[in-house]
């Protein structure tokens, strides 16, 4: 689209206008309504690349904060709008074309990652839309799975080791074997997982997640609670955690609603001594309530999180948890870190995929660019997102940093909320969220 925007409006290599020197006025008449509608559309095409676009929470990892069905007027100027990475794709669409199954850009050329400047930068706790940074490869049958997370369960059930008595360079070693291992499977086995895809950063899947690491922080998570640089950060308002409810009758609806309880939250339960056991997401205030009303529930305990399964960095030993993570540095443009065997799970996708040079390990050396390196200058800002719907978030913890060229935009405002839950004229419409700036959502 980009290019002939250019020979429409600037080279005028393509004599577009050819129609209103025709002698028929027929000819005229309808050109001069196709010529709107093409104005229309490229003023539109503009100003979804450069200034606005809309984004729907489709999940609910953000929740109680956003809402899944939140309709939101995403600003690109607020970080600075990106130049397209991918010029050649169709207008208005994703990385696929509806109807057709097909891809909607096409590949080359591949521009360099460039922004114009925004109004500011990314804060510690906005809310953030960015591209998912390991929907670089997926399988087409099962797209809603991180791909590398798929390729390393694989390769962990076909090749078991155990690592405990190895060193770290032999350790790193068998991980890339498995990975190397499950990758093969996946690649065999097309007619399970499909095709393997891989996309340009700008045609990756919208992510949307709360900021809570910013690029040189050092970020540790204790209990639950995130500490930057070994303080601890404000936990947002309606942040939720997992909790087992025992309860002795199914909760009323009209609570339910009132403390925005979805159907999908009530969704997971067993039956335990004659009991129903849910385990849901609880905001505090939720969680309060509940306590409050033993003749609703016998108890209400803390539940393990349900946000993913292996956790960041896949190729490493550690003992790290969803509630109990790190301490990871955050990488910052132009600060450099000495690099060892031991942290460079931690960093080499960002030296490898996002900043495009070649590592290696041999004979237990690093090599970047064929070079041996015992250091490296990182040429980008990265963040670190988590989801307020804590145990339940597919974040950093799971794929890692975002680096800065995946950034899309910061949400100003919801314009529209609709409840999946609930009919037009039983409560569907979330009246009181409509035209609530984002920004107060802390």
């Amino acid at each position: 689209m980009v290019p002939f925007i250019y020979d429409a409006f600037i080279s005028r290599k393509i004599p577009w206008t050819w129609w209103r020197k025709s002698k028929s006025k027929t000819v005229r008449n309808i050109m001069s309504w196709v010529d709107a509608i093409v104005f229309a559309l490229v003023a539109v095409y503009f100003v979804h690349l450069y200034f606005f676009q809309n984004y729907v929470i489709p999940s609910s990892s953000l929740e109680k904060s956003l809402l899944t069905g939140d309709y939101l007027f995403v600003s690109k100027m607020s970080y600075g709008p990106r130049i397209p990475n991918t010029p050649l794709h169709m207008p208005l669409t994703s990385h696929t074309l509806p109807f057709f199954n097909t891809k909607s850009y096409i590949e080359w050329p591949q521009w360099k990652y460039r922004r114009v400047k925004g109004f500011g930068n990314v804060e510690q706790g906005d809310i953030v839309v960015f591209n998912y940074p390991s929907g670089d490869t997926v399988a087409a049958k099962i797209q809603e799975m991180d791909y590398y997370t798929i390729c390393y369960e694989i390769g962990e059930e076909l090749y078991p080791v155990s690592y405990e008595d190895v060193d770290s360079v032999s350790r790193y070693a068998l991980f890339q074997k498995q990975y190397e291992i499950g990758r093969n499977y996946v690649r065999l086995n097309e007619n399970k997982f499909g095709k393997v895809l891989s996309r340009p950063v700008d045609m990756r899947e919208n992510y949307v997640k709360r900021c809570v690491g910013l690029p040189g922080q050092t970020l540790q998570i204790k209990n639950g609670i995130v500490y930057t640089d070994g303080h601890a950060e404000k936990q947002p308002e309606n942040i939720q955690f997992n909790y087992n409810v025992s309860l002795k009758y199914e909760l009323p609806e009209d609570f339910c609603k009132e403390y925005q309880i979805s159907r999908e939250d009530r969704s997971e339960y067993s039956q335990e001594n004659g009991m129903s056991v849910r385990r849901m997401p609880l905001t505090k205030r939720a969680y309060d309530a509940l306590k409050s009303r033993p003749d609703m529930v016998t108890s209400v305990e803390p539940a393990e999180p349900t946000g993913g399964t292996v956790i960041f960095p896949h190729n490493m030993m550690k003992d790290w948890t969803c509630n109990d993570y790190g301490p990871v540095w955050i990488p910052k443009k132009g600060e450099t870190m000495e690099l060892t065997i031991e942290n460079l799970p931690i960093y080499e996708r960002a030296i490898k995929v996002y900043e495009g040079n070649n590592l290696e390990v041999r004979d237990g050396k690093i090599y970047i660019n064929g070079q041996e390196a015992s250091s490296y200058t990182f040429q980008m800002d990265y963040y670190w997102m988590m989801g307020d719907n804590r145990d339940n978030s597919a974040d950093s913890r799971f794929w890692g940093f975002v680096p800065e060229d995946h950034i899309v935009g910061k949400p100003i405002l919801i314009w529209l909320s609709l409840d999946k839950d609930y009919s037009w004229f039983n409560g569907k419409l979330r009246y009181k969220r409509l035209f609530n700036l984002v920004d107060n959502i802390k």
